[in-house]
């Protein structure tokens, strides 16, 4: 490697959700780059399906102890932290998430002489979580101010993060991305007919079920369509509200028209055989399943919560409602099942919008801006 590339720690949560997926997605990008990239965490990221050269990964294992009524994962995290900075020989930590990563990344960096740089990005729960725990209030931002360098995922949530922390730091914004490559629609008529008939209207929706999703609005939206229109609503993913919007179905009679799919990792070919991908959620720091869905070719209709807006403009790459509006929801949906030729612009309008403005290149190039920026500025 050249002295250019770097040696990169990269600690996020493996799981099926956004800051994951974005996270590992930057890792293998910087590793097709020529970077080292280790990942630090207590399972293997679901993008890292694949041996891929500079990539490695170090599980954190939280062993049990009888004084401990709950694991502490944290300690253990920034144990395997300290220890991978010092043999690998990191020259940074790229924290996604304040609470557990940064604020073990700044722990590990006392352990190993205070010389490891942390970039720290927020994903939208490090707010969520103050507003709904206030006591954890002060971790979170004395580790985003003992940060060396902190980005957000949108300006909504760069904002937030001054407001309700009253942090005063710089906040650089850096969004979300999709590998336009990847992302593209690919039409299959023939898995398109095992979800829908050929008439009817397909919409879709991803995510984890949880209350903030606002997942039983899906079901009122989809039972306000069928009354105008053949319409079927597809669910990707799972989480603590699922049996509740099954339940919901099964009150409205309406389980036959709702396609529960659980957790899927070929979302690209799903989110081809949509008409309109629905966001219904009460806060959203970004929206990165909806940008997919714009890479894919489906309009959107969304909530306006949060970061959507500066991901989704009204009336161009789909349309903006308030929270909880259903019947606007249906409306709009409705008004892009009769009209084809809005539908074909919006759906033009959208795969345009992902390749200019959330292109990994140019995003992942803004990344690697700061890592420079961070370690040989000072």
């Amino acid at each position: 490697m050249t002295s250019d590339h770097l040696k990169i720690g990269i600690s996020c949560y493996p799981t099926y959700g956004g800051s994951g997926i974005v996270a590992t997605e930057l890792g293998k990008e910087l590793a097709r780059r020529g970077h080292e990239v280790h990942f630090i965490t207590y399972a293997l990221p679901s993008r890292l399906d694949r041996f891929q050269e500079r990539v490695f990964f170090h599980e954190v294992e939280t062993p049990e102890y009888p004084l401990f009524e709950y694991s502490p994962y944290s300690l253990a995290l920034a144990s395997v932290m300290a220890e991978t900075a010092k043999n690998a020989g990191l020259d940074l930590i790229h924290a996604h998430y304040a609470i557990p990563h940064a604020a073990s990344a700044y722990l590990a960096k006392e352990m190993i002489g205070g010389k490891l740089k942390i970039i720290t990005t927020l994903h939208g729960t490090d707010i969520t979580l103050v507003g709904n725990q206030p006591s954890f209030l002060n971790v979170v931002k004395f580790s985003i101010e003992r940060s060396d360098a902190v980005t957000a995922v949108s300006n909504w949530l760069a904002e937030e993060t001054s407001r309700k922390l009253g942090v005063k730091r710089e906040i650089a914004v850096i969004p979300n991305f999709i590998d336009p490559a990847v992302f593209r629609r690919r039409e299959d008529k023939a898995m398109r007919r095992k979800l829908a008939h050929d008439n009817q209207t397909i919409m879709m929706h991803i995510s984890n079920f949880r209350p903030v999703k606002r997942p039983e609005d899906l079901i009122k939206v989809l039972e306000l369509v069928r009354k105008d229109a053949d319409a079927v609503l597809v669910l990707i993913g799972d989480g603590p509200m699922r049996s509740r919007v099954e339940g919901l179905c099964r009150e409205k009679r309406l389980s036959e028209q709702v396609i529960f799919l659980g957790k899927q990792f070929s979302v690209v070919e799903l989110l081809s055989l949509a008409d309109v991908y629905l966001c219904t959620s009460e806060a959203e720091s970004f929206g990165l399943s909806a940008l997919e869905a714009l890479a894919c070719g489906v309009p959107v209709v969304s909530t306006g919560a949060g970061g959507v807006p500066e991901v989704i403009e009204d009336g161009q790459e789909g349309f903006l409602i308030p929270v909880g509006g259903v019947e606007t929801m249906a409306e709009k949906v409705l008004t892009l099942v009769k009209d084809k030729n809005l539908w074909l612009k919006m759906r033009k309008a959208g795969r345009e919008t992902a390749e200019k403005k959330f292109n990994i290149a140019d995003i992942v190039n803004r990344y690697e801006h700061h890592y420079y920026k961070m370690l040989y500025s000072q």
